[in-house]
């Protein structure tokens, strides 16, 4: 079973793996994801007990606190750090005049002043740092020994700041735990901005709805609708759950689809939860709980996307587990090794060694990769559903980003998917028995003769990939493709048309056919083009219909290959034959086309927000319903690669050279921390970029 937890005070990267490894080792829970940015924790739990411990685990570790879903979101304070470092700020100041007054060299107490007062700015500001190294030495053996519990940027900063205390450079050891604090502070701050962009989604909820009971009206919990209700959707008033027009509005679809224009909505229209209407006010019936609207799906999809991690991310999670252990031993042995080898009863060349260990230490920091890096692709997922793409995980993005090849499904995803009836040919019955068996069956090409009045099929059973056998009025009747017909053996005429021809018999007998179309999207070269400017080589449709008819409807589009009269199975073959050539992209409706979806590397749902099959088939859903989505989505998946492999070199580069500059004697230990804090701003800065227009 699948939960998701929400919680707060969760501050700390680091902390987030040490979180994450601790529920590791719960028996009965598989998966756990610790999300630092989001603030969340998603697992699976084998039973009730498991999930239990879990919960316990979390609620006491540090000072996590487990949110009730439905509480108020509290904007983030940090007045306690705030107030530490402005206190250490008022200790140190006067320290570093007196110092550089001579106060230091002289004799009696004058000589202690400078030094107590710099003690004061260290304990001021470096008071939680230390009672979290305190509070993690019990954890450590918990359930066995433990060294990475121990091992994280607080003790590395405690043993820098005592260290250089210890070997008289009382300055540098007040002056590390203040810019270390100023660093934590800016990088909350930084963090939170990102955090707070994905929270605006929720915006998307409507706190009330007003229901409609006869002549009266009042408002309610939109958790109380149910489907079938009235509701009144005024000027202004965001849709509460996903509904079907009684009268025709204009709508605000932006927030739920990215498009910036408003939305002309006739009567019988189905409008997804979370636009905005803005013509006057309409009455709509409910289609479905709010558990299960547009907005529920789209807020689960992001918030649970970061339980699924990029390989860089699960990457870099191991990396700081074995790094930071690695860099405290490498330390340990630069203070020793050096002085045993120049002079080891000179206690200057100790001083100098421990001192440029202590500098090391310092640089040596992961805060830089382990933040900005799961921070991107929270970035990249919240900006691509700014632009009505949701993604099902951070992991498809990287894999959208190496996309070389795009599969489309023809109908209802290249074309409209609205079917209207254009002709007919042969015995004047053709369209009645075509209706009676389709309106019967759950086939798309059903909506073709749902004006048509004529009463359902009594019997109707549905031949994949070919059409429909029906029993109507106590006579077998086949609907479907000229395929359908010759392998029953009936003689007829194939027609030529650039239509879909639906063919028609009874008891054996040819009766004439019905000519459906269904026009390309709108956007649809447009957006074809814009995939292969993305950098996509290879453009595919897999269509059951003939090779004549795709041909002629898709050929004012971009295409390099139709590979047409596919049954669902074979449409898998050649996605997995294309796969050869490249990352396959496919995108379909996400009901029909499960099989290719599972065959491909990364997949497309169409508009498929009202549909769970869509969801749980496919990687991604276009919740505009437009294919103008896709190659923003191609591009926001290589600007998220792009940018964690600039932070990843970044601040590998800039540390190593830190060090090399520590080791050499060139880096004061207060330049060190500036040095580390300042990688680490930047590199959470270049996350955000994330955030700027595609």
């Amino acid at each position: 079973m699948q939960k998701r937890i929400k919680i707060a005070n969760l501050d700390c990267a680091a902390c987030a793996a040490e979180l994450q490894e601790e529920l590791e080792k719960i028996a009965g829970i598989q998966e756990p994801s610790v999300d630092f940015v989001g603030q969340s924790v998603s697992l699976q739990y084998e039973n009730e007990d498991a999930l239990a411990k879990a919960i316990y685990a979390i609620s006491h570790f540090e000072e996590v606190e487990i949110v009730d879903g439905n509480a108020p979101k509290k904007k983030e304070r940090r007045l306690k750090e705030i107030l530490s470092v402005a206190l250490s700020l008022l200790f140190f100041v006067p320290a570093l005049v007196l110092d550089l007054m001579g106060f230091g060299e002289r004799g009696g107490w004058e000589k202690w002043l400078p030094f107590a007062l710099y003690l004061a700015a260290f304990a001021s500001a470096g008071w939680s740092v230390v009672w979290k190294v305190m509070t993690n030495l019990p954890r450590m053996f918990r359930g066995g020994f433990h060294p990475s519990v121990l091992l994280d940027e607080n003790l590395l900063m405690t043993i820098a700041a005592a260290g250089a205390f210890a070997i008289g450079e009382s300055m540098e050891g007040a002056i590390v735990m203040i810019l270390y604090q100023i660093g934590e502070w800016l990088q909350a701050m930084a963090v939170g901005s990102s955090r707070g962009a994905i929270e605006k989604l929720m915006e998307l909820k409507s706190d009330t709805a007003v229901l409609v009971e006869g002549d009266t009206q009042r408002e309610v919990d939109p958790d109380e609708l149910r489907a079938g209700d009235i509701v009144l959707l005024r000027k202004g008033d965001r849709v509460s759950a996903d509904c079907r027009l009684l009268a025709p509005s204009s709508f605000d679809t932006k927030s739920v689809t990215g498009e910036a224009y408003y939305k002309e909505a006739n009567k019988g229209d189905e409008i997804l939860s979370g636009c905005v209407n803005v013509g006057d006010a309409v009455q709509a019936r409910v289609l479905r709980p709010v558990s299960e609207s547009a907005v529920a799906k789209i807020l689960d999809m992001v918030q649970n996307s970061a339980a699924k991690k990029a390989q860089p991310e699960k990457f870099i999670t191991k990396f700081a587990r074995v790094y930071t252990p690695v860099v405290v031993a490498a330390a340990l042995l630069l203070a020793v090794l050096p002085p045993l080898f120049l002079g080891m009863r000179d206690g200057a060349v100790w001083q100098t060694w421990i001192y440029r260990a202590l500098d090391v230490l310092v640089i040596s920091c992961p805060c830089a990769l382990i933040i900005s890096v799961p921070l991107t692709y929270f970035a990249g997922v919240g900006t691509l559903a700014r632009h009505g793409v949701l993604a099902k995980g951070a992991v498809y993005l990287d894999e959208l980003a190496k996309v070389k090849c795009a599969a489309f499904d023809k109908t209802g995803t290249l074309t409209e998917g609205k079917f209207t009836v254009v002709g007919t040919a042969g015995n004047e019955r053709a369209y009645e028995l075509a209706a009676r068996a389709e309106i019967a069956s759950s086939h798309p090409l059903a909506q073709a003769f749902a004006q048509s009045g004529v009463k359902a099929a009594e019997r109707v059973e549905e031949i994949a990939g070919r059409g429909l056998r029906a029993v109507i009025d106590g006579k077998q009747v086949l609907v479907g493709s000229a395929k359908l017909l010759r392998e029953h053996g009936i003689k007829f005429e194939e027609r030529e048309s650039e239509h879909l021809a639906v063919y028609v018999a009874e008891e054996g007998d040819y009766i004439g056919c019905v000519e459906i179309e269904d026009c390309v999207r709108e956007n649809a070269a447009e957006a074809l083009g814009e995939l292969k400017r993305a950098g996509v080589e290879k453009i595919a449709v897999l269509t059951g219909d003939s090779h004549e008819r795709a041909k002629a409807a898709l050929q004012a589009l971009p295409v390099d290959e139709i590979c047409a009269e596919l049954l669902p199975e074979q449409k898998a073959v050649r996605a997995g034959e294309l796969k050869a050539q490249g990352k396959l992209l496919y995108a379909g409706d996400g009901i029909n086309d499960t099989p290719v979806m599972a065959e491909s590397d990364v997949s497309f749902a169409m508009g498929g927000l009202g549909s769970d099959a869509a969801i749980e088939a496919s990687d991604f859903v276009l919740a505009s319903d437009s294919l103008a989505a896709l190659p923003k989505a191609v591009k926001g998946a290589k600007k998220t690669r792009r940018i964690v492999a600039q932070n990843i070199i970044f601040s590998i580069a800039v540390k190593v050279a830190l060090m090399a500059l520590s080791v050499a004697g060139f880096l004061p230990l207060w330049a060190a921390v500036l040095g580390d804090t300042g990688v680490m701003l930047l590199a959470v800065l270049n996350s955000m970029r994330m955030r700027a227009k595609l």
